[in-house]
């Protein structure tokens, strides 16, 4: 009984500390430099691409088992409001109230940079919640403004967080 007690215990403690700590995957944000040579159906597309890149991000996330992604829907009220004032990309903070309020202690920051149809860059912030430190920053440069190169993009942002799990800890 006594030797039950112990390997549950322990089984307990290990899946503790083996659970990944949870993080608020805020939606990509665009900043394009050509905006004011944009039509609705481009400014469409992207806006898709944008969508599907968010998703691509957490869904990588959790497969990968790096965070417990939170469900942003429980702050949309929250994220809509500051995102009609600031890009959540550079909003001095703003983005620990999102993480509060989930109760997550990481928040993961997306934007992708369009220089022109050729060259864009894609970036990939992660703070921790409590003290708005940077735990992780990279940015991937991508050639074309295709689907399948924003995937790529979004792929090779979470390749290299697991390359510097820093962020995961």
């Amino acid at each position: 009984m006594a030797l039950a007690v112990a390997v549950s215990t322990i089984a307990s403690t290990s899946l503790a500390q083996a659970a990944p700590p949870s993080i608020a995957m805020l939606d990509c944000t665009l900043i394009d430099d050509n905006a004011a040579y944009n039509d609705a159906e481009i400014n469409r597309i992207q806006n898709a691409r944008l969508a599907m890149i968010s998703g691509a991000l957490r869904d990588d996330l959790r497969e990968r088992a790096l965070f417990s992604v939170a469900d942003n829907a429980q702050a949309a009220d929250l994220i809509a409001s500051l995102q009609r004032t600031q890009d959540m990309n550079a909003c001095n903070g703003c983005e620990l109230r999102v993480a509060k309020q989930l109760g997550a202690s990481r928040v993961g920051v997306c934007w992708v940079q369009k220089i022109s149809n050729l060259i864009l860059n894609m970036n990939l912030r992660v703070e921790d919640a409590s003290s708005g430190a940077t735990l992780f920053q990279r940015s991937v440069d991508i050639r074309g403004n295709t689907d399948l190169s924003w995937k790529r993009g979004a792929k090779a942002l979470v390749d290299l967080l697991v390359a510097d799990p820093s962020a995961a800890r």
